[in-house]
């Protein structure tokens, strides 16, 4: 073969492997609810049916600790929090083969978590290049270094910020927007932003009113016309701040439980921002609209028919797909008919690729259901082995190919791509 021919063939060999490699960082799981924090992977060729005994589990993990939310994966690693004994850890483990890689801890067990227990970690690690920002129950928001686990800065959002520590903890994942990060002490500095590098403040936003502590959800980002904007889910209400400097733009009360525990992420489409809450309470819709410089946020409509704890929704093609209490709902996302109900796997939490709903029973049971507005359709559901007595309230992680499934200290890696 002429040396050319040979040269020729090397170099589609290494455009075929670039081209691979940046697939397989695309189908990462950076942060909270995935790449665009919206509980959806972008994801394609993957399986579409479970047999009886659901996808080839391909590693598990033990060890990592209580933790009550999913691990993070990037970069051929995934991170993740545990309260390990008397204290509050951030890992690391390679993501093929699920070994430990190192091990940091960034806090001891609270007062909260001595008093009462049942309070490991509750925050998904934020990948950002070379960097993670994790947030831990007593307010603890630390950057570390990816490769090794060592601390680069801290900040307490008690300590620094006068901030007000939830009934339960600090549940929310830090979000990254540029050289900024954002987190929510709750009360008189209800969302601070932090430059990534240095942990310095850039910025605070005071939420005027009522409610402004902080719950159990995380913030989003949003552009509203033509404004780039910061949302979170306080005790009192759905607020937006303005990304470039925190001023204050606009509350939503409706979809906020009177007792103040709000945990799912909201969610915003076509300036629609939706989120729900729990305790009888429901669902709402509001419209946010601008008039010179202020902005409203008007209620489209209010259901009772998503009650959605701590599950999350996903909207996917306009349709909404959540557990009200304990029954898997579609509704029709801008005007809140209701679609269909079926009990599914019951009680849960729900992500979306390719397809499928992703379905997660906090009884454990994982369930594929089509994602089709006119009836259910499931495509398998199989039981997670091992199962702990604690509630499984971990959402469900897609990556590369993979589907992550998290019992308190054990993380079950699952092959779901289609050969």
């Amino acid at each position: 073969m002429k040396l050319s021919n040979i040269l020729s063939r090397v170099m589609v060999a290494g455009i075929v492997c670039s081209l691979l490699t940046a697939a397989v960082v695309a189908n990462d799981w950076p942060q909270w609810r995935g790449p665009d924090r919206n509980g959806q992977s972008k994801e394609t060729g993957l399986l579409k049916t479970w047999g009886a005994d659901g996808p080839k589990l391909a590693w598990k993990a033990d060890g990592l600790g209580e933790g009550h939310t999913h691990p993070s994966v990037a970069k051929g690693k995934i991170y993740g929090m545990g309260l390990i004994g008397d204290e509050e850890m951030v890992w690391a483990l390679e993501e093929k083969t699920g070994k430990p890689i190192w091990k940091t801890k960034i806090a001891g067990r609270t007062e909260l978590q001595a008093r009462q227990g049942g309070y490991g970690s509750r925050a998904t690690p934020t990948v950002d290049s070379d960097k993670i920002y994790v947030e831990g129950v007593g307010g603890d928001v630390v950057c570390l270094n990816a490769a090794d686990g060592r601390v680069l800065w801290s900040k307490n959002l008690i300590a620094d910020f006068g901030g007000s520590l939830p009934r339960w903890g600090y549940s929310e994942s830090p979000l990254i927007d540029g050289n900024q990060v954002i987190v929510t002490p709750g009360g008189t500095q209800t969302i601070v932003s932090l430059n990534k590098n240095t942990g310095e403040t850039l910025w605070k936003a005071q939420v005027p009113g009522e409610g402004s502590g902080a719950a159990y959800s995380s913030c989003i980002i949003g552009t509203v016309e033509g404004v780039r904007q910061y949302i979170q889910f306080l005790e009192g209400a759905v607020v937006g701040v303005s990304a470039k400097d925190g001023k204050f733009l606009w509350r939503f009360n409706s979809p906020a439980t009177p007792r103040g525990i709000n945990c799912s992420t909201p969610l915003l489409v076509d300036n629609l921002v939706f989120a729900a809450a729990a305790y009888q309470h429901g669902g709402a819709l509001g419209k946010l609209t601008k008039t010179g410089d202020t902005f409203t946020a008007e209620e489209v409509y209010f259901t009772r028919e998503m009650r959605n704890h701590h599950g999350g929704m996903v909207v996917v093609n306009n349709y909404l797909y959540g557990f009200d209490e304990s029954n898997l709902t579609c509704i029709e996302y801008k005007t809140g008919k209701i679609m269909w109900v079926d009990r599914s796997v019951g009680k849960g939490s729900v992500v979306y690729a390719d397809g499928n709903l992703y379905c997660r029973s906090e009884r454990g049971p994982i369930a594929l259901v089509e994602a089709n507005p006119e009836k259910y359709v499931e495509k398998g559901q199989f039981a997670q082995p091992d199962r702990t007595r604690e509630p499984a309230w971990a959402y469900p992680v897609i990556a590369n190919g993979k589907l992550y499934i998290r019992d308190q200290g054990t993380l079950f890696c699952y092959e779901i791509k289609n050969p």
